[in-house]
């Protein structure tokens, strides 16, 4: 696995675009200023719980006796439904009531670090042990485009407009497609080697 396919992958899982309307919907009682702050704020806390994900979630999939063969498997099942829901999505997805500041849920989790994003950084880190530094700069990388693409969500809803968010969205979820049933055979593949 390379840098570049890793922070593809989290990228599409972290799903910047599909989360624009969510954001703005949230935040939208906030003044400019604060909402800035706000997305800072939960991004970096959705860095530090993958972070944490990718450092220590091996051990707990050690612990609870999980192998790497179903991890690829169950991991390229979900990532074969957030695809789907990115090419098929909800229309109630965007509405999300909120009065008071948010904090942690439901930015930070589950929107930015949700349960895809962790079993995919746990998927990462279990398959490809020693490469812990790639891992950390494709989170990095994904992290950061994610968080350019929400700090500047109002400029981005303007001018691609909200079709246009649903077109980038929909082509995310075909390219996540595939790259799901590849970690599928390849869990498939793996399991079937370790008979």
């Amino acid at each position: 696995m390379t840098i570049y396919s890793a922070a593809i992958t989290l990228l599409l899982v972290m799903d910047p675009f599909g989360n624009i309307p969510v954001f703005l919907s949230v935040l939208k009682d906030f003044s400019g200023r604060r909402r800035r702050f706000i997305i800072l704020r939960e991004m970096i806390i959705a860095l530090a719980l993958l972070m944490l994900f990718l450092f220590f979630g091996k051990y707990i999939l050690a612990g609870m006796n999980i192998s790497e063969p179903a991890l690829a498997i169950a991991g390229g099942v979900i990532l074969f439904f957030i695809a789907i829901r990115m090419i098929f999505p909800s229309p109630s997805r965007a509405r999300v009531p909120r009065h008071e500041e948010p904090i942690i849920v439901p930015l930070a989790v589950p929107l930015v670090a949700g349960p895809s994003s962790m079993a995919t950084v746990i998927l990462f880190s279990t398959a490809n042990p020693g490469r812990l530094p790639i891992l950390v700069a494709a989170l990095s990388i994904a992290w950061a485009v994610s968080f350019v693409v929400l700090f500047f969500s109002d400029f981005l809803h303007r001018v691609v407009g909200k079709r246009g968010l649903n077109a980038l969205e929909r082509l995310m979820g075909m390219i996540l497609t595939t790259m799901a049933v590849q970690m599928l055979l390849d869990g498939i593949a793996k399991f079937i080697r370790g008979l």
